[in-house]
């Protein structure tokens, strides 16, 4: 078995350009505040929305939207206001540290900022927690998987997580389960399968490299044999040399661990051509419309039944009727959402629930240390998701992901694996 640990050369980039604009974009930093004044309360709302990754983007702020929209955006004397904000640039086609450093520095900057919701990725994440953190400003993501993000776990870099909370007192929560709970389903899906040799192939993403070296952990505590664990290149025009690699290794199972945006369709059909027996998995940055459907530059229909995809949303069916009713709220309003719709608008609804815990139903003065307060101390919320809580590392107690089939371009539930 290989396990490439890496320096988590990614990570450090990115807190590098945050670092850099933090000492070279003006020397005007704000105050940390604390009280909110006014009668004006702005979640900012950080997602990519260009690049192939765009369609979660706007699903997720759709969700969002759906949620402020439940409490008819006000909290008692409070109106909420959500601003969204585009972390991804044209040039990068996906999230960029730069833009992810600027929409921060806009939430630092706003005197009415209460909370945030944000990034979609964890490599965006890792950028904007140290700055926000430095502010005191609370953050929920909906959807950034990486363990390192909020513990020492295993498959962490080092460092992990302190290199994040310059504060020292933690800001970060999400609603998704981390890649541990990924890493679990990963494996027991590839045991029922009956793989004996898995190849591992990461885009050197944060989310890529995080899922790729928890799976690795997982699968070695199984005894399931991972006969490599490579970085590709994501912006190579062919991958016929790494797939006939792959090919020579015997694996009869490859996991597929990236974004979409770093040619995960391309590298998908090539693997596939040069072992056609083999049964391939993806990790969640691939549970999208543009990752599964050809229209939008996906894998061809042809590949469909040999791809299996995790992810944390479940079908309707296995969320209570709050979450049933959104799912057939967003379809109206929206069409199709995409895997992450619903824990953008359950980010944005435990956001809300902690302001109003925090401000007595919006009565009394907003502070945003008393907002991160009550989301660190969720306990026990019924939410569209089910029942869970948060912990003092500002993971969820959700321990259960999803296992994606694609038929005809479209992912389809296939079943639900409890870690």
């Amino acid at each position: 078995m290989s396990f490439r640990r890496g320096p988590g050369r990614l990570i450090a980039a990115v807190l590098c350009a945050a670092a850099v604009c933090l000492s070279g974009c003006g020397s005007s930093h704000p105050a940390v505040r604390n009280r909110i004044r006014g009668r004006t309360l702005t979640i900012y709302v950080s997602l990519p929305f260009n690049g192939a990754s765009a369609i979660s983007g706007r699903s997720v702020l759709g969700g969002a939207e759906l949620a402020l929209e439940a409490v008819h955006n006000r909290i008692g004397r409070y109106r909420i206001v959500l601003r969204a904000l585009d972390d991804s640039t044209v040039k990068r086609g996906g999230w960029d540290p730069g833009q992810t450093t600027v929409n921060a520095h806009l939430a630092i900057n706003d005197p009415t900022t209460i909370g945030y919701i944000g990034e979609y990725n964890s490599g965006a994440t890792a950028v904007s927690i140290p700055l926000l953190n430095r502010a005191g400003i609370p953050q929920i993501s909906p959807s950034s998987t990486a363990v390192g993000l909020t513990t020492a776990a295993p498959a962490a870099d080092p460092g992990e997580p302190q290199k994040y909370y310059p504060t020292m007192r933690r800001t970060f929560a999400r609603v998704v389960p981390n890649d541990t709970v990924q890493a679990d389903a990963q494996v027991e899906l590839e045991r029922e399968a009956g793989c004996r040799r898995t190849y591992v192939l990461d885009d050197g993403e944060v989310d890529g490299r995080d899922a790729a070296q928890s799976f690795d952990y997982a699968a070695a505590l199984a005894h399931l044999r991972v006969v490599a664990t490579t970085q590709f290149d994501p912006g190579a025009a062919d991958y016929t040399s790494l797939a006939a690699g792959v090919a020579k290794t015997g694996a009869d199972c490859v996991l597929i661990s990236a974004l979409t945006e770093s040619h995960a369709a391309l590298l998908t059909e090539e693997i596939a051509r040069a072992l056609p027996d083999a049964h391939l998995f993806g990790s969640s940055g691939l549970a999208e419309s543009t990752y599964a459907n050809p229209a939008y530059g996906g894998i061809p229909i042809a590949l469909d039944a040999r791809i299996v995809i995790t992810v944390a949303t479940l079908a309707p069916s296995y969320y209570p009727p709050s979450g049933r009713r959104f799912f057939a709220l967003y379809s109206q309003r929206y069409g199709t959402p995409q895997p992450y719709a619903i824990f953008g608008y359950e980010a944005t609804s435990l956001m809300l629930d902690a302001i109003s815990r925090a401000t007595d139903g919006g009565t009394a003065e907003a502070m945003r240390s008393s907002v991160l307060a009550a989301i660190m101390h969720t306990r026990d919320r019924h939410s569209v998701l089910g029942v869970y809580s948060i912990d003092s590392s500002g993971d969820t107690s959700i321990k259960t992901y999803g296992a994606y089939r694609i038929r005809d371009g479209r992912l389809v539930f296939w079943k639900a694996i409890t870690a």
